[in-house]
């Protein structure tokens, strides 16, 4: 496709407050050099109107979190991905098909020691519909499903260690969100993109993917909003997408979000090439064009979206040009556990993050699963039987982390 709009004049556009087309996002995207630092101000510009607007001007927020690898078994072949594998691994290296609910529990006490209050669940979609020894493992433990065991494990993190639980178990029916809301403030689910060719084109990256049919992700994102769910969603930059395709995931997010008012964050995720899959000759996202992503994000979602990006895919230097592209979140950040979708790429310490934000003129603030605009007006957004573990660690504030760690308490109603 030939792009005849300008970045300048989409840009302009953008000034005016004109309505978005994927004509003139697909020209923001295209901004480098001049017109980048124009685009970046514009976005940081809007970002500190939001900030200002729900009284948080000059905090860029995180999450404490202990990440919990519940499964690394997926129906899923995503080409770019190091989490997943098969069961005969595991069982070379001692491991179970999922991680034991003792497992769990003596991670997420683990977390609470250092102050986490987020419990971060990853895991593969449905491998039971894959693997038989995930079906039998689950069997063998009275479950019928993995997301049941997501529910049992969610429920084990609340009652015994008083952490949040954060449930990323991929595509969800809206039956199923029903059934996991008592028992987590928040889930998520990157969208990654809109583009169906990257899906049916045997060689594309989501090829053999059933859970990565973008229609099927739209869908989930719509029924979250119908069940009031806060939820993280996003994209990948750079695993074979067209700038008029990362165009249009976009709007469509803005669309989504229009209708539901329920996505609490939006990442914007650069990929980064892996050894051991099929994308380990790709080259990463070009710094560039993922700084124009990140700020054509803001101006797309506008200046009352959390627009959040992983501190550990990108150098100290890269993180001040994030700041300066208009992000406000730096999303989970574990003092405890890798990054296991990443394990390449460690954490920032929380010291030299805090200094890195203070460098770019923010202060550093912990938040918890959910956005405090949820917390803060919970009524249909949380389900009561969360209400005492939320009160526990939430400023009421402010709706951010108050400073507490988690303890045990019991979960009434569930």
């Amino acid at each position: 496709m030939t792009h005849t709009l300008s970045a300048a004049t989409a840009l302009e556009s953008a000034r005016s407050g004109a309505p978005l087309d994927t004509e003139s996002v697909t020209a923001l995207l295209t901004s480098a050099g001049d017109d980048l630092v124009a685009l970046q101000a514009l976005a940081a510009q809007l970002r500190d109107e939001g900030l200002e607007a729900i009284g948080r001007a000059g905090q860029v927020t995180y999450s404490r979190k202990v990440f919990i690898p519940l499964t690394r078994l997926c129906r899923d072949r995503c080409h770019y991905c190091t989490f997943v594998t098969i069961p005969g691994k595991l069982s070379r290296a001692g491991q179970g098909m999922y991680l034991e609910l003792d497992e769990v529990v003596s991670l997420a006490r683990q977390g609470a020691a250092l102050g986490c209050k987020e419990a971060l669940f990853t895991l593969g979609d449905r491998p039971e519909d894959r693997w038989p020894q995930a079906r039998e493992w689950l069997a063998e433990r009275g479950f019928g499903s993995t997301l049941e065991y997501v529910r049992a494990a969610a429920v084990a993190v609340l009652t015994e260690t008083g952490l949040l639980p954060h449930l990323n178990p991929g595509v969800m029916s809206a039956q199923e969100m029903r059934e996991l809301k008592p028992v987590a403030p928040s889930m998520g689910m990157m969208l990654e993109t809109t583009s169906r060719r990257l899906f049916t084109d045997k060689g594309q990256p989501h090829y053999g993917s059933p859970d990565k049919d973008p229609l099927v992700r739209l869908q989930v994102l719509r029924d979250a909003g119908a069940e009031r769910v806060p939820f993280t969603t996003g994209i990948l930059v750079g695993i074979g997408e067209t700038l008029t395709e990362r165009a249009e995931s976009l709007l469509a997010l803005a669309e989504i979000q229009r209708g539901g008012g329920h996505i609490q964050e939006v990442i914007i995720q650069n990929f980064r090439a892996k050894p051991d899959t099929a994308m380990r000759g790709t080259p990463d996202a070009e710094m560039t064009e993922f700084l124009a992503a990140v700020a054509t994000a803001r101006v797309v979602l506008g200046a009352h979206m959390r627009v959040q990006a992983p501190p550990n895919l990108v150098s100290a230097a890269e993180c001040e040009a994030l700041v300066a592209s208009g992000i406000d979140d730096w999303g989970g950040v574990s003092p405890l556990t890798p990054d296991h979708v990443n394990p390449e790429r460690p954490w920032p310490n929380l010291d030299v993050l805090a200094e890195i934000t203070a460098g770019c003129g923010f202060t550093l603030t912990e938040r918890l699963t959910a956005q405090p605009r949820y917390l803060l007006d919970p009524q249909g957004w949380i389900d009561p039987t969360l209400t005492d573990h939320v009160a526990a660690l939430c400023d009421p504030k402010t709706g951010l982390a108050a400073d507490v760690k988690p303890t045990a308490r019991p979960l009434v109603g569930c």
